[in-house]
């Protein structure tokens, strides 16, 4: 944590507040992002469609029944199937925590991964511009001043554009940059004269004052021990799954941890995109298993975490002359959490006809979900928010009943 960032750790932890809300309907939300537009037809496989052979010779993945001497998909029902890479899901999709929600987008029609993302992150409609971020604008609705300074966090280098406007946010890589700009040795003497001070302060600042120190104590003792997960979970050996691990971590050691971003990027597979293995299944399989060692971690914190798992488009129906896939529209988004109603894919079944899309823009799966009704269920729902006013200014949500309250 650099020198600026401890600052706004230190002022946001000993800023007075009101009457605390940490506890109120505690419920942490984690977002994770996979950047380049997923082609979520290969995740989220409709083996059922015949079409769906038709478009894509080279790079579908067979259906469950298949003979095939490769992978074939995984049976959810009869029309969807899992990519086999996506097998470490299977458990919590068969339990009834994870649900996948189908045919989701926004009405951005530009194609580009920027303007996209940027409308996405910022919970807005196409052209309709929204101040601050959407995660940002829940976090100040649902908390306000009573944010402690990890609140929310993004895994990362960078604060992405969806926790905008929260009053306390910070970006880390690993828990162990959480710390005071203190000579090595000398944290336990320094968290104890802070004690001795604020106790000492009948004050606005005392309570808030002992409350810092017991965060900065527990985060102390989050550093100095190494860190076992839960139920053995493995988690793999890449930054995605090492982000999912810091995040279970400061969710257990009860920071007040309410909104948290992970990024996995490498989706945008415009050439030699690959089948049952390749470019796209080796980052379906970062994602699985990244996903699966969380949700085994946090078995004992399940009914308090929920996880969305959404990109900023999907890809073309078709497959390219380059055995890929381009820019589309619509994809499938995930919820994992004890909260979900899952074991099922939500959503209509739009068909795989380019010829009838009517949005414009690039063709692809049609938009049947806005991206924000996925968003607004989660935040109304496990997040305990009473209204979305604040969050999606004049948006009115589909019902899509995805997760219980």
């Amino acid at each position: 944590m650099n020198r600026t960032s401890r600052r706004v750790f230190l002022r946001t932890a000993i800023a007075p507040r009101t009457a605390a809300t940490a506890d109120r309907n505690r419920h942490t939300l984690v977002v994770v992002f996979l950047r380049g537009g997923a082609d979520t037809l290969n995740i989220v496989v409709p083996y059922g469609d015949d079409r769906y052979y038709a478009l894509r010779p080279t790079i579908a993945i067979p259906p469950p029944t298949s003979s095939s001497s490769t992978a074939t998909a995984i049976r959810l029902d009869d029309l969807y199937g899992l990519h086999p890479r996506m097998m470490p899901l299977v458990p919590a999709y068969r339990e009834g925590r994870l649900a996948v929600v189908q045919a989701v987008g926004s009405d951005n029609p530009t194609g580009s991964h920027f303007e996209a993302q940027d409308q996405m992150e910022h919970g807005e409609a196409y052209d309709r511009l929204v101040g601050g971020g959407w995660l940002g604008r829940m976090l100040r609705a649902r908390i306000g001043d009573d944010a402690g300074p990890l609140a929310a966090v993004a895994i990362g280098t960078a604060i992405p554009e969806s926790l905008r406007g929260a009053r306390s946010t910070c970006a880390i890589t690993s828990i162990d940059e959480i710390r005071l700009g203190v000579e090595p040795g000398r944290s336990e003497s320094f968290t104890n004269a802070l004690a001795s001070l604020y106790d000492s302060d009948r004050g606005s600042l005392g309570p808030r004052g002992r409350e810092t120190v017991e965060l900065l104590a527990k985060v102390e003792r989050l550093r100095s021990q190494p860190y076992t997960p839960s139920s053995k979970a493995s988690y793999a050996d890449d930054a995605f799954a090492a982000g999912l691990r810091e995040i279970a971590r400061l969710v257990k050691a009860d920071v007040g941890l309410t909104a948290a971003c992970v990024d996995l990027g490498g989706w945008d597979t415009h050439f030699v995109q690959g089948a049952g293995s390749g470019l796209q299944a080796d980052a379906i399989d970062q994602l699985a298993r990244g996903l699966a060692a969380f949700d085994a971690d946090l078995a004992e914190h399940r009914s308090t975490v929920t996880t969305v798992v959404m990109t900023e488009f999907g890809r073309r129906i078709s497959e390219n002359s380059s055995a890929g896939t381009d820019h589309g529209r619509g994809f499938a988004a995930l919820l994992l959490g004890d909260r979900v109603r899952g074991g099922r894919v939500v959503g209509e079944w739009p068909g795989l006809d380019e010829d009838e899309m009517t949005l414009i823009g690039p063709a692809g799966l049609s938009v049947r979900i806005d991206y924000r009704s996925v968003l607004a269920d989660v935040i109304t729902g496990p997040m305990g928010m009473p209204t979305l006013a604040s969050v999606f200014p004049d948006f009115e949500p589909q019902l899509v009943g995805l997760t219980a309250s």
